[in-house]
């Protein structure tokens, strides 16, 4: 019976074969070393080609990580800078509203008088009145009459007082009148508010009188209502019109009655001689300071 299949080479020779062909690929090996090159650089396209995909979606995922953490980083350093920002703000109006109040505390005061920290919480509307409503009241000892300055001079005086605020009429007022002098040489005149809050009407102003540009004026004390000394105004102009009987003057005032924001209280003597309430004491309120009696 014949076999199905034929019989192939005998595995001796095949292992013969394999050993006569390493022997000769062991001897062959450098003389084979520039087909070996040649081959490799044939297929190094095709080994780029086969890494490509998996170099791009290694590429593609370091990006979008650190794309996410650039984004990140950023939001953060962002996050801090407003917070930084707005501590500056706070820091920055804490300096501002400290410089007020040293600037008010500092002002040349009279050192017999009582005084007081108080903060404008309302100004105004009306364009036909000018005033500013304080945060102090009776309760605070502050009565109707009572004298007004800030750091550079005076602001007007007190027209109306509840138990908790008081309101404050300006100089500015055309209702408002301060009998002032001249510094320079102690001519008594009235300043006049006109509506205006960068500007005070001096009227019936001889033209013999002594006045200059440039001169201060001063409150003179006359009416026992605002205490002698402190700044009113500066003259800015003199109109002398030869049709008129008096000069028209105008002055500016000293305090700043645009952007006012603390005030000072006061109490003259006269005001105390008067029946006037006095000011807590600064140990039942920690806002007000008393100077004592020179």
């Amino acid at each position: 019976m014949q076999p199905i299949f034929a019989r192939g080479v005998s595995v001796q020779f095949r292992l013969t074969l394999a050993v006569l062909l390493s022997v000769a690929l062991l001897f062959a090996n450098k003389k084979l070393e520039p087909v070996r090159e040649s081959l490799a650089s044939l297929l190094s396209p095709v080994q780029y080609i086969a890494t490509a995909p998996g170099e791009f979606f290694d590429w593609s995922a370091e990006n979008l990580a650190s794309l996410s953490m650039l984004k990140k980083q950023n939001q953060e350093l962002l996050r801090q800078q407003l917070l930084m920002s707005e501590r500056l703000q706070r820091f920055e109006h804490l300096r501002q509203e400290n410089e007020r109040l040293r600037a008010l505390l500092g002002s040349p005061l009279h050192m017999d008088a009582r005084k007081m920290v108080a903060e404008v919480i309302e100004v105004a509307s009306d364009p036909f009145h000018q005033y500013v409503v304080i945060n102090h009241g009776s309760n605070n000892g502050v009565v109707v009459g009572q004298p007004v300055v800030d750091a550079q001079g005076v602001v007007g005086q007190v027209v109306e007082v509840n138990a908790l605020t008081a309101r404050v009429l300006l100089i500015s007022d055309p209702k408002q009148g301060i009998p002032v002098r001249i510094t320079r040489n102690d001519v008594r005149i009235i300043a006049n508010g006109n509506g205006e809050l960068d500007q005070l009407d001096l009227k019936y102003v001889a033209k013999s009188t002594d006045i200059k540009v440039g001169d201060l004026l001063v409150t003179s004390g006359l009416g026992n209502r605002f205490p002698e000394g402190y700044p009113v105004a500066r003259v800015i102009n003199i109109n002398r019109d030869d049709g008129q009987n008096y000069l028209k003057v105008t002055a500016q005032p000293m305090a700043a009655l645009d952007r006012i924001r603390y005030l000072l209280l006061i109490w003259p003597e006269t005001a105390t001689d008067a029946g006037a309430k006095p000011v807590a004491s600064p140990t039942e309120d920690p806002q007000a300071t008393e100077v004592p009696k020179s």
